[in-house]
């Protein structure tokens, strides 16, 4: 008992700074990509905290995963290092004695996980793709920063504002270059405001301003003054609906459409994640050993190379069963069976080669022989 309590506070401290950091480089790169969206008006500038926060709960389960599989390969490599392992060994413990800790320390994780897996993150995309989805169906004009040349959804219209009123419908200094047809079309009007129509189409209303038709070196460039000048802005459309991809459906809806391809397929990807992360850390008990004499690079790197092809795999069987290339009840286990053997044969190594070279029998061993040896010589 004194030795689980001790090995769960190493393993929820360890846990702690290698989930910080993990959340930190996560967060940290969404960050980055989110401010370049925002700064390129695919998305509002008000929705970043909250994408981020989306984005965030949508990576989350991978991280716990990595989070439980890397803490309990530190902990147990670092057993190894300190030489404690040999104490353990030597004691007539086996290796064994190690999954009841690792499991209790890994229960929670594997439900929040599970729960991330299941509700949150279908939730998460769900409404990030509602935030966006809103942004595009705004008006053109809402979108624009002022004083930044700004492109309209339908990539025919660069608009610029100098400044924007509270209500973000009413501009100054306004200019509209548009394109259609292979003819360009410039405007230009000290302000202009935003006006709708009797069948809820959305104009921008400029006044005071000038219109200029073509190229200046051509017969046909016209330059015409106005008072009143209107160009439509977005047509009426539809009530938000939100993403209705499968990653976005809740597992209650997704299981209610499984004979879609695609929702079989983030079926699939849901189910697994909870049993990936539970294996990982299993695999990570005998994936720990090192010489303490030597280096422990080489561990390392194999449980890297062996969570990333486990997690592509599971990927790969994925994308099958959502190309209809195998059936859900055929790909959701290949790999998980895998990696159950995997671990009962490391596990089953690694207690053989603790039974043939334990300290205490070999250095027994030696000591007997050495005294039959100077026993003989007498």
């Amino acid at each position: 008992m004194i030795f689980q309590r001790a090995l769960r506070r190493e393993l929820v401290s360890t846990a702690g700074a290698v989930f910080t950091t993990l959340f930190t480089i996560t967060i940290t790169v969404m960050l980055i990509k989110i401010l370049g969206q925002a700064a390129g008006g695919k998305i509002s500038s008000q929705d970043v905290v909250a994408l981020i926060g989306f984005a965030a709960l949508k990576y989350l389960s991978i991280i716990l995963i990595l989070t439980g599989f890397i803490s309990v390969l530190a902990v147990v490599t670092r057993s190894y290092q300190d030489s404690e392992m040999v104490v353990w060994f030597s004691s007539g413990m086996s290796l064994t004695r190690w999954i009841a800790p690792v499991l209790s320390f890994g229960a929670p994780i594997i439900v929040l996980i599970t729960a991330l897996s299941f509700v949150v993150t279908p939730w998460a995309n769900r409404k990030s793709a509602e935030l966006k989805e809103r942004f595009e169906k705004q008006n053109d004009i809402s979108k624009v920063a002022p004083g930044k040349f700004q492109e309209s959804s339908s990539a025919d219209r660069i608009f610029f504002v100098e400044a924007v009123s509270g209500d973000a419908t009413k501009v100054r200094n306004v200019f509209v270059n548009t394109v259609k047809d292979g003819r360009a079309s410039v405007v230009v009007a000290k302000e202009g405001t935003i006006a709708l129509d009797e069948r809820g189409d959305k104009f921008l209303v400029m006044n005071q301003g000038r219109r200029y038709d073509g190229l200046p070196n051509q017969p046909d460039f016209r330059v015409m003054e106005f008072e009143r000048y209107g160009v439509l802005v977005s047509r009426q459309s539809a009530a938000l609906v939100g993403d209705t991809s499968a990653r976005a459906l809740s597992t209650t809806e997704l299981l209610a459409g499984l004979q879609n391809h695609f929702n079989r397929g983030e079926l699939l990807w849901r189910v697994s994640l909870p049993i990936m992360g539970l294996l990982l850390m299993l695999l990570a008990i005998p994936l720990s050993f090192v010489n303490p004499r030597g280096g422990r690079s080489a561990n390392l790197l194999i449980a890297l190379l062996l969570y990333v092809v486990y997690s592509n795999m599971v990927s790969v069987l994925q994308y099958a069963v959502q190309q209809q290339r195998m059936h859900l009840s055929v790909a959701w286990w290949p790999m998980h069976l895998v990696a159950v053997l995997l671990v009962l044969g490391l596990f089953s190594w690694r207690l053989l080669i603790n039974s043939t070279y334990h300290p205490a029998t070999l250095w027994g061993a030696v000591k007997r022989a050495y005294l039959f040896r100077k026993a003989g010589a007498k």
